[in-house]
């Protein structure tokens, strides 16, 4: 009898759920609303099935209850019950694909006043390629890929020349024009997905896709990678910018065109040379791996990675100079960094290419050199917590994020889970550290793992969370 009631609170809690769920779809894109209506009667007849399935267990546990004497019915078959099983099932899952198909027809459907955007798939980066004054797009081809034509776009096409790249994750688009979406990927099955406009497509290597919509709404939407393509998967991510026209005109006109692109590959002197190492990056998609603004990716940043020393998984050191670079590029997995996994695959570059690359991640800044024995501790500390993943969940800004913020943490005092509240001193930083499910801080998850550092390290990751609030009280002394 208890589980037919459990049974029966969960059909109406899911029911409830539903209806008085707090969040709704937003409308940003002109199709949303067929896609969304599909997305409904779908919910409704697999709701209706769920309901009556449960509700039929709940009623047989209740009416065919063990009885002391009785005995069950014996019936082999029911012809009929099978005949509407079949009936009503096929009428269920008919109900659910005709409105897909109708709404399928709509989203390959192109306007004819839509302009045309490409979008080109590598692990793990989406680049991008609008037409230029002609308003046509330049014929392209996998043989015509190199480090100064990533997209492949003929060069003896006159089309093609004015055609504006866009060679990094974020896009924008102007508001209220219908713009046809062509998808192409350059190695792997990917998937282009918008969720707040309910855009999704494959791409397959070797294939143009295709769909359609009308930005109705301005805002920043998240380009995600929605087909498993590798181990940086998680990191294909991007970013869709809806803005008035004017605003998207400005953008457009400050992008190089395909023309200008291939003659600044032309060009000698140190501009070509960095441009080149940008162009190789793009090539082989390192900038997946490794970001070039600090942020934290699946390999190590490069910004003010030259110069620095840096820790391997072994517990050795190594000064990240030019033979470093070369060593990490041609055999990256002779010395793995710590905190980092062994995924990179090696690349066979020329002097020149090897050179350019080297160049790109020089001028990317020099890692500052630490003054003294604290400051080296602390700078240890500091790469140690972007090598071990740390501050992808601990901000240093004060920002809330899934852990608590690293800045003005040491010294004060925090309030448990289990109500009871403790200084924030060393005991309580190396506590967190090896066994993070001891002590919980209220308003945050148990999702920390157990680090095992030695006590080295351990030390140099105190040491640079003590330095964020020794930051923030010199700040507050001299009134900043």
């Amino acid at each position: 009898m208890a589980i037919a009631i459990i049974l029966i609170l969960i059909v109406i809690a899911s029911v409830l759920f539903h209806v008085l769920a707090p969040w709704h779809a937003a409308p940003p894109a002109s199709n949303w609303g067929s896609i969304d209506t599909t997305l409904f009667i779908t919910l409704i007849i697999s709701g209706i099935f769920f309901i009556a399935i449960t509700v039929f267990m709940a009623v047989a546990i209740m009416r065919f209850r063990h009885k002391e004497g009785a005995r069950a019915h014996y019936q082999p078959e029911s012809k009929k019950l099978e005949f509407w099983l079949i009936v009503v099932t096929s009428i269920g899952i008919a109900a659910m694909l005709a409105p897909g198909l109708v709404v399928y027809n709509d989203f390959i459907r192109v306007p004819k006043e839509a302009y045309e955007l490409e979008v080109v798939a590598q692990q793990w980066q989406w680049t991008y390629r609008f037409p230029g004054q002609d308003g046509k797009l330049g014929k392209s081809d996998i043989k015509f890929v190199d480090a100064a034509n990533p997209l492949g776009v003929d060069p003896k096409d006159p089309a093609g020349q004015d055609d504006v790249l866009i060679k990094n994750n974020e896009i924008r688009l102007p508001l209220n024009k219908p713009v046809k979406v062509l998808l192409r990927s350059k190695d792997v099955l990917h998937n282009f997905y918008i969720p707040q406009i309910r855009s999704k497509m494959d791409m397959v290597p070797g294939m143009v896709s295709y769909f359609w919509f009308t930005p109705t709404k301005t805002g920043k939407y998240e380009v995600l990678c929605a087909e498993f393509c590798g181990v940086g998967h998680f990191n294909m991510r991007g970013q869709m910018i809806v803005e008035e026209q004017g605003a998207f005109d400005q953008w457009l006109s400050g992008q190089p065109t395909f023309a200008q692109t291939l003659a600044t590959a032309a060009k000698p002197g140190q501009d070509s040379v960095l441009e080149k190492g940008r162009q190789l990056v793009e090539q082989y998609g390192c900038s997946a791996c490794h970001s070039q603004d600090g942020s934290a990716r699946l390999g190590p940043g490069w910004k003010g990675l030259y110069g620095r020393t840096e820790q391997f998984a072994d517990g050795t050191t190594a000064l990240v100079d030019e033979a470093y670079l070369k060593e990490s590029i041609l055999k990256p997995q002779a010395r793995l960094v710590q905190g980092y996994p062994p995924v990179m695959v090696a690349y066979t570059l020329k002097d020149d290419e090897m050179a350019s690359v080297i160049a790109l991640i020089k001028s990317l800044g020099v890692a500052p050199q630490a003054s003294g024995p604290g400051e080296d501790l602390v700078a240890q500390g500091q790469q140690l917590a972007q090598s071990l993943g740390c501050l992808a969940c601990h901000s240093v800004d004060g920002n809330k994020g899934v852990g608590p913020t690293w800045q003005g943490l040491y010294g004060s005092t925090v309030t448990l889970a289990d109500g009871t509240s403790v200084k924030a001193d060393e005991g309580y930083l190396k506590e967190s550290v090896l066994d993070p499910g001891g002590k919980i801080v209220k308003g945050y998850a148990a999702v920390m793992p157990a680090l095992k550092p030695s006590d080295k390290d351990l030390d140099a990751l105190i040491a640079f969370i003590k330095s964020k609030a020794n930051a923030d009280a010199s700040k507050a002394q001299s009134g900043k």
